[in-house]
């Protein structure tokens, strides 16, 4: 066992660090050692756990977690791309989020990190025909996350999702690889219509704390919406974007404004203020 686990160790880094910081989460507290060993130690994948995790937490009177657990197994074993984009969400979270120092406490208690994983079990099931049960993960994720994710939305892997409250991606949106948003942002639609009609976000995009950004309209690859903007129109590549309605105020600043996460928009920081 103890050469299974190097083996597995050295495929599987993210795991491996996972399962090392639950060992010395327990020995810090050891109050949570039993929720600690039940989430992560007494499973030997990635995928164990994560299926555990989503389960218990999208449990109710309605659906057991028991059967929860299978469907959540299955998805995660007929599609290898379902883990390798949870293990690219952790690896984001810890690598934006300045409150996250661990791999272990996405898993564990951040909830954007938590429904985005329960969204990839729900289009993994909309995919495969079964769009009740889609549904079902849908409303409770809504419910107990506070994000509604349709489960048809296509998204890809390392986002981070800062705090995730009254999150909204609708049913035809579409976000790329490298994405970060913060709380209350929407990706809606403008009326009634039944087509293609939410937005197509690129890879590398920062959206800021209570953005809207409605209608079928792209959002170009590495750029950014300041926080409270509503996007109407189309976003060029690189290029920032503020105000109701947006408009373009200059350029993004980086290559990758989803990982460096600046959103003062050029707004000289106070530390400097000060020094003058």
């Amino acid at each position: 066992m103890a050469h299974t686990r190097r083996k597995l160790a050295e495929l599987d880094p993210v795991w491996a660090q996972i399962a090392q910081e639950a060992k010395t989460a327990i020995a810090d507290e050891p109050l949570l050692g039993g929720l600690i060993h039940s989430s992560v130690l007494h499973h030997d994948t990635f995928e164990s756990a994560l299926a555990y995790r989503i389960s218990l937490k999208l449990t109710s009177n309605e659906m057991p977690e028991q059967i929860l657990r299978e469907i959540c197994d299955k998805a995660l074993a007929s599609d290898s791309e379902i883990g390798l984009a949870a293990r690219a969400d952790i690896v984001a979270v810890n690598e934006r989020d300045p409150a996250c120092d661990r791999f272990l406490l996405p898993l564990l208690f951040f909830k954007g990190f938590q429904a985005i994983q329960a969204y990839r079990i729900a289009h993994w099931l909309w995919t495969t025909g079964r769009r009740d049960l889609a549904r079902f993960f849908q409303m409770r994720a809504s419910e107990v996350f506070g994000v509604d994710i349709h489960p048809a939305a296509r998204i890809g892997k390392g986002i981070m999702i800062d705090h995730a409250h009254s999150i909204v991606i609708g049913e035809t949106a579409v976000v790329g690889d490298n994405v970060s948003m913060l709380h209350s942002v929407t990706l809606g639609g403008t009326g009634k219509e039944e087509e293609d009609r939410h937005p197509k976000i690129g890879n590398g995009v920062l959206i800021g704390a209570g953005a809207k950004v409605l209608g079928n309209i792209r959002v170009g690859n590495c750029s950014r919406i300041a926080a409270g903007s509503v996007v109407l129109q189309e976003v060029p590549p690189c290029k920032t974007v503020a105000g109701v309605p947006a408009r373009i105020v200059g350029e993004a600043g980086c290559d990758q404004p989803s990982v460096k996460m600046d959103q003062l928009l050029g707004v000289r920081g106070t530390d400097d203020d000060a020094s003058d």
